[in-house]
């Protein structure tokens, strides 16, 4: 319970549950960039080593609310401890795999493993300090979930062209076992965890969820490759995504002893956090996806140099995050997230500015800005929405709360793809129409590419070879108008969210007391 004395410094157990959480958020996207090589290793095509992605997707988001349960059932250190030790074990058999299902099975396993590391540590956070604290606790747990996605890439990138892609998760192992020393000495289970007596887990709940989580990950994944409703697999499983999904939630709401106690959404403060969350795992997610694939699609950077490149934002969440942890029991939380909020959506219009001649450091202030405005949304919003709940509800409220931050994340990667897709067709398509003899531009530009050719091949094949120069030119300006666009939806998104966070209740944490809502 907050407030009570322990043997234990609060901050050696924050120190021992981040640990957890940085490796488990930093294996969702350290993979990422090493896919080709991947691929080429196993002898598998790229979209084969996708499904390195999606499977421990969907088993991580299978685990996160069912969290809870299994936290009453069997302890939630020994439950912790068990996720991070079959995490580690799988983390080697990735590194060791030697064929595609190998290293599948591996990543489902991990996933497995890693899905409960994150409510876990928010829970254990949350409980072991006062409420006065408990932002300054949040901002610990804040660097491994806000700076590790942006740490991932970067990292994963420079192990595979340094040594190999298996070091991306070899680098799981020493971290693991230094997270498992420290939470078996410093994390103990509350007197309610100790005591509980949860029942038989709802087994078709967890069934269901299973089913619809998969379907809705496959369908993300797969969506913009297979041309979304056009093809005939994708409406079938968006069929079955509908069906289990809804029969999922009549389950939990009529259930006697639910998976998730989906109840706790008539709080107030809960649900719209939930929602917000949601919606901002999609903006960040997006664009941690948008700049790293624009620095290699359109300006041919190495993998390692495009996650370089956007690094920078894991300074700026860093830099914050000990102001936040000082000012959310200070000042009203709301008006930080409307901060944080409006900064990411003015760095997001500042990116919109990109133009296929910039160089690599000018987009470094806004990324950095970015980040501060990440690190300004996250802490206070988790703080805030579990301010208004008891001890006993955190533990199901974590679940779900990271929940929809993944499921957010995942529709919004999925989102931006197709929008720079679709909107890369509309700008080329409107590009062409410029494309006449009769145009001066499109005559003198034929004409330069046309002499420059003619100098080393045929007069025939010269002429091809300029008319393929313009195509580029022309496919690689709709794409960076695309990207535009997609910078300028973000930050309508963030200004829109700006706006939600008003309708939710004043939190005031009283030192020696509960939160009060007011």
């Amino acid at each position: 319970m907050p407030g009570e004395e322990s043997a234990v410094n609060p901050w050696l157990i924050a120190v021992s549950v981040m640990l957890a959480t940085f490796m488990e958020v930093i294996d969702t996207s350290i993979a990422s960039v090493a896919l080709p090589h991947i691929a080429g290793s196993l002898s598998a095509t790229t979209d084969e080593a996708t499904w390195v992605l999606t499977s421990y997707l969907v088993a991580n988001a299978i685990i996160l609310p069912a969290s809870s349960w299994f936290s009453l059932r069997f302890g939630r250190k020994r439950f912790l401890l068990t996720c991070i030790v079959i995490f580690t074990i799988s983390s080697f058999a990735c590194g060791a795999a030697t064929t595609l299902w190998m290293i599948l099975l591996a990543r489902a396993i991990q996933g497995a493993g890693g899905g409960a590391l994150q409510p876990l540590a928010q829970s254990i956070l949350l409980e072991s300090f006062p409420p006065e604290k408990r932002g300054a606790a949040m901002a610990m747990y804040g660097l491994g979930v806000v700076v590790a996605p942006v740490l991932g890439p970067t990292l994963g990138g420079w192990l595979t062209d340094q040594y190999s892609w298996r070091w991306a998760f070899y680098i799981n192992i020493p971290i693991g076992a230094l997270a498992l020393f420290m939470i078996s000495r410093f994390v103990q289970d509350p007197p309610y965890i100790k005591n509980a007596k949860p029942g038989r887990i709802d087994g078709i709940g967890l069934g269901l969820l299973a089913v619809w989580l998969g379907a809705l990950q496959i369908i993300l994944d797969k969506g913009q490759e297979d041309d979304w409703f056009g093809a005939t697999w994708i409406r079938w499983a968006a069929v079955v995504l509908a069906i289990s999904f809804v029969v999922f939630l009549v389950r939990e709401l009529t259930a006697e002893k639910p998976l998730v106690n989906l109840s706790i959404f008539r709080d107030r403060n809960f649900a719209i956090g939930t929602l917000l969350i949601g919606l901002f795992g999609g903006v960040i997610y997006g664009v941690v996806t948008l700049l790293p694939l624009f620095y290699q699609t359109l300006l041919g950077y190495t993998a390692a140099a495009a996650g370089w490149a956007v690094s920078p934002r894991g300074i700026g969440a860093i830099a914050i995050m000990p102001i936040i942890g000082v000012l959310t029991g200070r000042i009203d939380n709301r008006w930080l997230i409307v901060g944080g909020f409006a900064i990411f959506g003015v760095t997001s219009l500042w990116m919109a500015g990109l133009t296929l001649e910039i160089a690599p450091n000018s987009l470094l202030w806004p990324i950095i800005i970015s980040g501060v405005g990440s690190g300004m949304v996250f802490v206070p919003l988790a703080t805030i929405s579990v301010g208004t709940l008891r001890n006993e509800q955190i533990g199901n409220a974590s679940g779900l709360f990271n929940l929809m931050r993944n499921v957010g994340g995942g529709i919004g990667i999925s989102l931006v793809n197709t929008l720079v897709a679709r909107h890369a067709q509309t700008h080329q398509a409107q590009l062409v129409q410029n494309l006449a003899p009769q145009n001066p531009a499109f005559q003198q530009a034929y004409e330069s590419s046309f002499r420059a050719m003619a100098q080393v091949v045929s007069p025939n094949v010269a002429a091809e070879r300029a008319y393929g120069l313009i195509q580029g030119t022309v496919a690689a300006q709709s794409a960076a108008f695309a990207y535009v666009d997609v910078f300028r939806f973000l930050a309508a998104a963030c200004f829109g969210c700006s706006a939600v966070v008003l309708a939710m209740k004043r939190v005031r944490a009283r030192k020696g007391a509960a939160s009060v809502a007011h």
